[in-house]
């Protein structure tokens, strides 16, 4: 098959939860082990960092893989969805895995395929540990996709284990309480396995900690050790001042990523540098810094905070629950701006309520479906909306309701795009 060909067969062959939701979801690891077994365990082959969490996870895995490179590493990483190209989902030292590999892979595994009907999200975890395996990589950075305990990616043994926080989300799943949502994300907590936990919460911090008593894993708060401040933030950078509570230090430090909700990301990621670095692996300060100041052009980054346009100024966030919410919206309202018009879509099978409830009622919107069979309908998703008064009109495509909103935008307007992962992609 071709690559085309290739990508046809996957997506159309195993089912996919992005696209169709809880109809791909498994709710056990036979089918990943399986198919690691036939290709000779290749997530024992190389060092790894397992990171889990509601929000934040991406920019944390990331960061990590950047700082990683930086120091001079040969660095995988693995993360979930892709925005532009499937192959964003595997990157070594932040070039994506090539297109041949990927043909041949499937090609290697299709009788398997066959027989067992594996999710796509099984497959893509077992061709990345695969590739990560074959390159032979010092370190892999690897991202749960959903949860934690019995997520596909829950296969490996870390050095070291990272959780940045709970929020609700996928509550179908994981537990309609951020105490079940949090036991569910301390399944990948391993014995005698170092983990960090990004952020204290009152509410789940004692089932990190008694997961971690349970595994004999030494279990450290980042924002109990690191404090960032945030000292300015303009379109291109954050620049912060770090508070090292226990060296009793501070220093500044700059990002790539932007917006305010970074700084609970990158106090996660200094904590998990340190915790490296007592494990022995060198990394300098420059290292750290470099990797944090230089992530996007680093690691290739997509998705979070994108800055498409400066007049009008157009930003596109994949933010898509009610935590990734919280964080957004603060710095949507700091930002100077006549009208906010934003472009706005969500999936089917989850309550939407508790976001519409935080949504700005002074925002114009833009209600539209994204090209996935799982894409809530503009016509319910206006409905739901106007019950929270917020007003705007549907539109059957993302391309149509971001045009729209492009030119009923002024100078001084602003243009977010945001409610969906899906909505992101077809925009970026």
């Amino acid at each position: 098959m071709t690559y085309k060909e290739t990508l046809e067969y996957i997506y159309a062959k195993l089912p996919m939860f992005h696209r169709i939701g809880p109809a791909a979801f498994r709710n056990d690891l036979t089918n990943t082990i399986r198919l690691l077994d036939e290709l000779g365990n290749p997530q024992h082959k190389f060092k790894s960092i397992h990171i889990a969490g509601t929000n934040g996870k991406g920019s944390v895995s990331h960061l990590i893989a950047a700082v990683l490179q930086s120091a001079g590493y040969k660095t995988g990483l693995y993360t979930s969805p892709h925005y532009k190209d499937f192959r964003e989902r595997i990157k070594l030292n932040g070039e994506m895995v090539s297109e041949e590999f990927v043909m041949d892979f499937v090609e290697r595994i299709r009788s398997m395929v066959e027989e067992i009907q594996p999710s796509f999200f099984e497959i893509t975890v077992a061709m990345a540990f695969d590739y990560f395996a074959k390159q032979e990589v010092d370190f892999a950075v690897i991202e749960t996709g959903l949860g934690g305990r019995l997520d596909s990616t829950n296969v490996i043994t870390p050095i070291l284990s990272v959780i940045t926080n709970i929020s609700y989300d996928h509550q179908n799943f994981l537990g309609d309480t951020l105490q079940l949502i949090a036991k569910e994300k301390a399944g990948i907590i391993k014995t005698n396995i170092l983990v960090v936990i990004g952020e204290t919460q009152e509410e789940v911090k004692d089932v990190f900690i008694q997961q971690a008593k349970e595994k004999n894993a030494a279990i450290s708060f980042a924002d109990q050790i690191f404090r960032c401040n945030l000292i300015d933030e303009d379109s291109d950078k954050l620049v912060l001042n770090v508070k090292d509570k226990t060296k009793d230090q501070s220093y500044e430090l700059e990002s790539q990523l932007t917006g305010p909700y970074q700084v609970k990301n990158i106090q996660t990621v200094l904590q998990t540098i340190e915790q490296l670095k007592n494990q022995g692996i060198k990394i300098s300060d420059e290292h750290r810094s470099n990797g944090i100041a230089n992530v996007v052009d680093l690691t290739g980054m997509l998705g979070r905070w994108m800055i498409l346009c400066k007049n009008p100024l157009i930003i596109a966030d994949g933010v898509h629950n009610v935590g990734g919410f919280e964080n957004v919206l603060p710095k949507i309202k700091s930002i100077p701006h006549r009208q906010l018009h934003f472009v706005f879509g969500t999936v089917s099978d989850k309550d939407i309520s508790p976001i519409l409830n935080l949504l700005p009622r002074n925002a114009i919107y833009y209600f539209c479906k994204a090209d996935i069979p799982r894409a809530k309908n503009p016509d319910e998703l206006k409905s739901e909306a106007e019950r929270f008064d917020l007003n705007g009109e549907k539109y059957s495509s993302v391309k149509e309701a971001f045009e729209v909103a492009k030119k009923n935008a002024g100078a001084d307007d602003l243009v977010f795009i945001g409610g969906s992962i899906f909505v992101v992609a077809e925009v970026i």
